[in-house]
C-alpha cells in the first residue's frame, strides 16, 4: 500500500498529464491547457479571470516557450502550497 505522500505526488503527476498534449507536445501545457486544469481541478478558479490565467502562465514559462513544461508546472505547484500554508496559519 503507497503512503499518503506517495498517492499526492502521483495524483499531481496524473492531474498534469492528464491535461498536457490535448494540444502539440504531450510533455507541455499550452495555456489553454493550463487554464482547463485550472478551472476543473481548483477551487481557486472562480476567482481568476482569463487575464489572470495568462500573466500566471507568462510569470511560470522561464524559457518563454509558450507553453509549461513538467518543471515549470512544479514550480506553480509549489507557489499553490505556500498560498495554502498561508491560509491554514490564518
Amino acid at each position: 500500500m503507497e503512503c499518503p505522500l506517495d498517492q499526492a505526488i502521483g495524483l499531481l503527476v496524473a492531474i498534469f498529464h492528464k491535461y498536457s498534449g490535448r494540444e502539440g507536445d504531450k510533455n507541455t501545457l499550452s495555456k489553454k491547457e493550463l487554464k482547463e486544469l485550472i478551472q476543473k481541478e481548483l477551487t481557486i478558479s472562480a476567482n481568476l479571470q482569463d487575464a489572470d490565467i495568462a500573466k500566471l502562465m507568462d510569470d511560470l514559462d522561464r524559457n518563454k516557450d509558450e507553453v509549461m513544461n513538467f518543471q515549470e508546472y512544479v514550480t506553480f505547484l509549489g507557489a499553490l502550497a505556500l498560498i495554502y500554508n498561508d491560509a491554514l496559519k490564518g
